[in-house]
């Protein structure tokens, strides 16, 4: 039977990933409704008004999704992992206060014109109120980052006792508790991977929403609905999506290098590179922790050395430099983060091509494309979840990982049995972060009563994203304008497309 450790990591892997659904696509979307409102402003094409009162419905549900699913996340800070609360508590708490104060209320306070304000306000009160939401979901993206990436790579805090009645509070080993508290702010939030880790976040999400809205807009052009604002849309969201793919590979690989300078364990878990040594890159194959070989592989030799030095004769540490109890899950942080990779490689050729037909006018006639792109947002939801489970899993058996000692040269520290000086002091090992009053079978019952519960939230917004694109988008709106240009701009939208292009072949 499963204890309360792994079910308590169970049902948080469960509800983080299914919350992390939503909040990508808001924020994507959030950018692709900046870009579509702009040209609105710009060249007054009323199109373009339309796909952005269209999108911003979608966005909407999805955003109340994923506050509905992130407040279940937060409670398991209380009720799963007490220890891991109080541990990380002082330095957690600040980072989620700044995301209230810098985020929520931002969002919130300029959601409601975005959704309700288009015949109440000026278009380009609008716009900023479109801008505002998309940087309030850009900054609760960025408070979040922090708070984790401080759990990644800690700085800026110091830890001390936790003090009872005055004195020291001791455990029933007879060791005290301590806790980490804030000594730098600012120091919290730039831990040596927040800004690396914040632009991965970032990148990735966007593309999810331009994914999202190639993704419907293709099934609009397959179907032959739609026809002006699906090509308008899936340009948009197409330029987006090619700009900011490009952007994820030097992102990656700047994160890559951060990982190698400050959780090499990690980066050898991902790699599976377990003796110290000039390291080949893998393409493919399967770790074997017990055996310390990767199985059927496929690499490319010196290629992970010269990333991560600049030359291919470098040695990179290996997790033969780890003692075997800090080992992370080599299986899984292999797979994910090489699952990860190859769908990031094969988007940026997705969209390389989709960009190479569009230039050519030939994009919207290859059918075959266009179905891809129906169902390429799945493979771009996939890559984020990947990610978040390659880096999560990559730090077992630590949830605060401990700082690595480095030598005045730069190069990481060994103690005297040639293993990485980490400063156990400062870590937090998940087995230690659980709350001891909570046992295995409370766990288990609210992993099934959350897992109904979120299988009815997922299928009611499932529905509701159908039903509206089933809808479509509405025809454009006036504003009050009654001149000759507004009602020529109705009269044209008013065109049968698909009537249009039949009598265009004929």
């Amino acid at each position: 039977m499963l204890d309360a450790v792994t079910l308590s990591r169970m049902q948080f892997a469960g509800t983080i990933m299914f919350h992390y659904l939503f909040p990508p696509l808001t924020i994507g979307m959030g950018v692709v409704l900046v870009y579509l409102e702009a040209r609105f402003l710009w060249t007054h094409d009323f199109v373009y008004e339309r796909a952005a009162r269209f999108w911003t419905e979608l966005f909407a549900a999805t955003f109340a999704m994923g506050v509905a699913t992130g407040l279940v996340m937060e409670f398991q800070f209380g009720t799963n992992w007490a220890a891991y609360s109080r541990f990380v508590g002082d330095v957690f708490g600040s980072a989620l206060a700044a995301e209230g104060i810098f985020a929520f209320f931002l969002e919130s306070g300029f959601l409601a014109v975005l959704v309700f304000g288009w015949d109440r306000v000026s278009p380009r009160f609008h716009f900023f109120a479109t801008l505002m939401v998309a940087l309030g979901s850009m900054f609760s993206a960025v408070w979040i980052v922090v708070a984790n990436s401080w759990q990644q790579t800690p700085a800026g805090h110091e830890i001390v006792p936790v003090l009872r009645d005055g004195r020291p509070w001791i455990d029933a080993a007879g060791h005290p508790i301590m806790r980490a508290v804030v000594a730098d702010f600012w120091g919290v939030v730039f831990s040596p991977s927040s800004v690396n880790r914040l632009a991965h976040t970032l990148i990735g999400a966007v593309i999810v929403g331009t994914f999202f809205v190639m993704s419907v807009s293709a099934w609009y052009l397959l179907r032959g609905r739609h026809l002006d604002f699906a090509r308008r849309s899936f340009a948009g969201a197409l330029f987006l999506a090619l700009v900011f793919s490009l952007a994820q590979l030097v992102s990656g690989d700047s994160n890559a290098r951060m990982v190698a300078n400050n959780q090499p364990a990690k980066l050898a878990a991902f790699e599976g590179h377990f003796k110290t040594a000039p390291a080949s890159l893998s393409l493919i194959g399967w770790p074997d922790a017990a055996t310390e070989t990767v199985r059927f592989d496929v690499a490319i030799p010196g290629l992970l050395s010269l990333l991560v030095s600049g030359d291919p004769e470098q040695p990179v540490t290996g997790l033969d430099r780890v003692p075997r109890a800090y080992w992370p899950p080599v299986a899984i942080s292999f797979l994910t983060y090489h699952a990860m990779v190859g769908i990031g490689t094969l988007l940026i050729g997705l969209t390389l091509l989709a960009a190479l037909l569009y230039w050519r006018g030939a994009l919207f006639t290859q059918r075959w494309l266009l179905w891809i792109f129906v169902f390429a947002v799945l493979l771009a939801v996939a890559a984020n979840e990947l990610g978040w489970v390659c880096a999560e899993v990559g730090r077992q058996p630590w949830v605060v990982y401990p700082g690595v000692d480095h030598d005045a040269a730069g190069d990481f520290a060994l103690d005297q049995k040639g293993m990485l000086a980490y400063r156990l002091s400062e870590g937090l090992l998940t087995r230690d972060a659980v709350s001891p009053s909570v046992d295995a079978a409370q766990v288990a019952a609210s992993i099934a009563i959350f897992g109904c519960i979120y299988v009815l939230l997922f299928a009611i917004w499932i529905t509701v994203l159908w039903r509206k694109i089933q809808v479509g988008p509405a025809g454009p709106q006036l504003r009050a304008r009654t001149d000759a240009t507004a009602l020529a701009d109705v009269a044209s939208s008013r065109i049968d497309h698909r009537a249009s292009l039949n009598a265009r072949a004929g």
